[in-house]
């Protein structure tokens, strides 16, 4: 039988914690850099990307990570014109700052937004979170447009309440603006569930609120 000469035996015993640590190191690479690059993108330097880039991380999809983006902006102040938190927001300017979060461009009032993508039957029961509500004066077109949260409930800056508000389509106030829900409209950028819908189908029978 061959026996490793003592020599030897003491010099690999020896290399063992080395290759150990050298092993560790190269596994915790990756951890370290990634630890690196998420202190980059939370210590104030791009403070316009972070918080959209960990809320689109955490959601479960992107119509999820539209709605976390528009509840993060309950509360902040209604003004005529205002596309950002700090300044506030007008119902448009709303739902374009919450849809840059997810890289989708829309045009600045809710006349033209009520253009984009497909649009939907009124009909709550087919409505999906994300969706865009539209609503009009009388014969006047659209003037205001919110964001569908799911339940009946939807999000948008209320010129009436004076900052942006959740609320449901039974509990909604009289307003002006908000008199007629005149349609809804749904981003294909958000996910291929357009597919399956089709534009201008006939509203279902009781179905507006």
């Amino acid at each position: 039988m061959n026996l490793m000469p003592i020599s030897a035996f003491s010099a690999f015993h020896r290399r063992k914690p080395v290759a150990a640590l050298c092993t560790a190191a190269v596994l915790c690479l990756p951890v370290l850099a990634a630890n690196a690059q998420s202190a980059k993108l939370f210590d104030g330097s791009a403070p316009d990307v972070a918080p959209f880039v960990a809320i689109s991380n955490s959601a479960r999809s992107l119509r999820d990570s539209m709605v976390q983006i528009a509840r993060a902006q309950i509360g902040r102040r209604y003004r005529i014109g205002g596309q950002a938190p700090k300044s506030g927001f007008d119902c448009s300017g709303l739902v374009r700052y919450v849809l840059s979060g997810l890289n989708v461009e829309m045009p600045r009032t809710a006349r033209l937004q009520a253009k984009v993508g497909l649009a939907l039957p009124r009909d709550t029961s087919q409505l999906l979170p994300g969706d865009l509500l539209t609503f009009a004066r009388s014969k006047k077109g659209v003037s205001h447009i919110a964001i569908y949260t799911g339940g009946g409930h939807y999000i948008h800056a209320s010129k009436r309440a004076g900052k942006v508000i959740e609320t449901s389509f039974v509990d909604r106030p009289h307003s002006i603006l908000t008199r007629i829900w005149f349609g809804a409209r749904r981003i294909p950028a958000l996910d291929d569930t357009t597919s399956a819908v089709i534009a201008g189908a006939p509203t279902k029978a009781g179905s507006q609120p």
